[in-house]
């Protein structure tokens, strides 16, 4: 009877065996430049193996399939596989999806894996990696100037792929530009890639700049530099030779990493810190000039304040000049001629003030002070501009009662002799000429001086009476503004930041000449209400209004030149239609 039994039980063993079919990964995390095995294993000879699509990989090898089949005390394994070698394209959480199998009419699916990808990072040679690499021949270096700098201290950062003589590169890929948190970046443009030879590691390679960057911390602190990440299609020498004797080559691919690299930002000491500074470091010479000292009534001046040398010129501010409250003085008109080589920024920013006297009189400007930190010596310095004196030699008092000054008349008599060569011919002629005395012409110049009396005298009030309308003037002084801002937005059309600098001055002027209101009351609803009290059409104040809000914003958003010269062709006709309308 257990013989028996034995024997019916075989055929159940069969039946109760279970049909495995699964996936199996070599790791779940990996960097964006690791390679990563799959395997996907059955216990039964299934047909029909559909891999998945693999979305977010790249396959570099596979599939290669295995067959296995043992004996081990009398019982019977087996085992196929399908394998496959990927590398990720991309940062991320990858799903890699199911693989399908039949087997006696059923289809059997692996379950979904989920792969963790993260940035590239160094890694070791694999001595048990079969695969075809370049890992002694190929590095990607990221040189760094100084790795303890100062914050706004500028540094350079050098990506060099180094590459031994016996290998070649056909074409290469960035897996991911890095992003430079917490720095201020300007990348310096290589026009032409050039191999060079160099050391490394003790021996002689070839390299290539690739990529040049120049850094400005903005924090201190320990700050983390991403790593530059490539995939590059290499071609490797083997041991095999051609009919011809030439050594075959084989292609190959190599992911390489600069690695992470962190650099140890230090604090700008705040022992001797003026309470001005602005955060300039570097060296720095800082002038305040006047085009002019002295002035008429209704003239301007512009007052430039310059900052040239090297360090982060664009990543502090110019102080603002103090006037007195005669003097009117405008928002600043930024210039930037700023170069950035490899050593840093340098270059000269200014500003420009348009200054515009309200009163006659004597004024003065105090001394301006700039300060910065320079790296040489390690402190901080301060640079005093000189006191301005400003001389206004005509126009109203400050205390608005104006004064008739009386100027005594100077009459200057000037004689003009006038000769000429004496004539050695001499030719008579009959003189018919009517006296002057008692003529048409005697009379007109004896009476003309007394007829151009009331002339003078009326033109002489007439004048006073401008020179005193300081509220007149004031109008006409923005009307000229407006103009000159508009021409001068015209000018820097190719300049997104001054263009829309002068298109927001030059609107604002507008209005100051045509409501009469002041840059304090120039609120969205004011100028609305006003607009519209004086029949403006209201699509055209809406269009303004937007225009004006615009202006700020552009300054600092992606921009192309078609829409830099549509929102000045659009100025033009908002405040051509809103002269008509006002």
């Amino acid at each position: 009877m257990k013989r028996y039994l034995i024997l019916l039980l075989i055929p159940f063993q069969g039946l109760l065996a279970q049909v495995q079919f699964e996936a199996r990964v070599s790791k779940t995390t990996l960097g964006l430049n690791e390679r990563l095995r799959i395997d996907f294993v059955m216990n039964i000879d299934g047909d029909n193996f559909v891999q998945p699509s693999f979305d977010g990989f790249r396959i570099i090898a596979g599939p290669s399939q295995q067959v296995s089949q043992s004996w081990i005390n009398g019982r019977s394994t087996f085992e196929k596989s399908y394998s496959y070698f990927l590398l990720p394209n991309q940062k991320g959480t990858l799903v890699i999806k199911q693989a399908a199998i039949e087997y006696n009419g059923q289809i059997y699916k692996t379950s979904p894996i989920k792969i963790n990808v993260t940035a590239a990072i160094e890694q070791p040679r694999d001595p048990n990696d079969s695969q075809i690499s370049a890992d002694d021949n190929l590095y990607l270096v990221a040189d760094i100037s100084n790795t303890n700098p100062y914050i706004n201290q500028p540094i350079t950062v050098v990506y060099k792929l180094y590459f031994s003589n016996n290998i070649g590169i056909t074409k290469w890929n960035e897996l991911g530009k890095p992003k430079y948190n917490d720095f201020w970046s300007q990348n310096i443009e290589i026009k032409q890639l050039v191999a060079e030879e160099g050391m490394f590691k003790g021996e002689r390679y070839r390299f290539i700049v690739l990529k040049k960057v120049i850094l400005y911390p903005q924090k201190s602190g320990k700050l983390v530099i991403e790593p530059l990440a490539l995939d590059i299609d290499v071609q490797l020498p083997t041991n095999r030779r051609d009919m011809f004797g030439r050594v075959i080559i084989t292609e190959g691919n190599k992911r390489v990493s600069a690695g992470a690299k962190t650099i140890h930002v230090k604090a700008l000491p705040e022992a001797g810190k003026p309470l001005d500074f602005s955060g300039a470091v570097g060296r720095f010479d800082f002038k305040a000039i006047p085009s002019k000292t002295t002035l008429k009534n209704g003239e301007s001046l512009d007052l430039v304040l310059s900052v040239t040398g090297t360090g982060n010129l664009k990543l502090f501010t110019l102080p603002k000049p103090e006037v007195p409250n005669a003097l009117e003085m405008y928002d600043a008109v930024h210039d930037e001629k700023v170069n950035t080589p490899l050593s840093g920024m340098t270059g000269k920013i200014s500003d420009s003030y348009t200054i515009i006297p309200q009163y006659k009189g004597d004024y003065v400007i105090k001394p301006m002070h700039f300060s910065y930190f320079d790296l040489g010596s390690g402190t901080y310095k301060t640079i005093s501009s000189s006191e301005i004196k400003i001389n206004v030699l005509d126009g109203p008092t400050q205390t608005a009662e104006t004064h008739e000054n009386t100027t005594a008349e100077k009459n200057a008599i000037t004689g003009i002799e006038q000769f000429k060569f004496i004539n050695l011919k001499t030719e008579l002629t009959t003189s018919n000429e009517h006296a002057f005395f008692g003529s048409n012409t005697f009379y007109t110049l004896l009476f003309l001086p007394f007829l151009m009396l009331p002339i003078i005298v009326l033109f002489k009030k007439k004048k006073e009476a401008i020179d005193g309308d300081v509220f007149g003037n004031r109008i006409k002084m923005n009307n000229k503004l407006a103009k000159k801002y508009l021409s001068e937005a015209k000018k820097q059309i190719n300049n997104k930041e001054p263009f829309y600098v002068a298109l927001e001055k030059a609107m604002h002027n507008f209005l100051k000449a045509k409501l009469h209101i002041e840059t304090s009351e120039m609120s969205k609803d004011n100028i609305q209400e006003l607009l519209l009290s004086r029949k403006a059409n209201p699509e055209a104040v809406d269009s303004f209004i937007a225009l004006t809000e615009n202006c700020e914003i552009a300054r600092y958003a992606p921009s192309s030149s078609a829409t830099i010269q549509q929102d000045f062709d659009k100025a033009v006709t908002i405040i051509s239609e809103l002269e008509k309308q006002i």
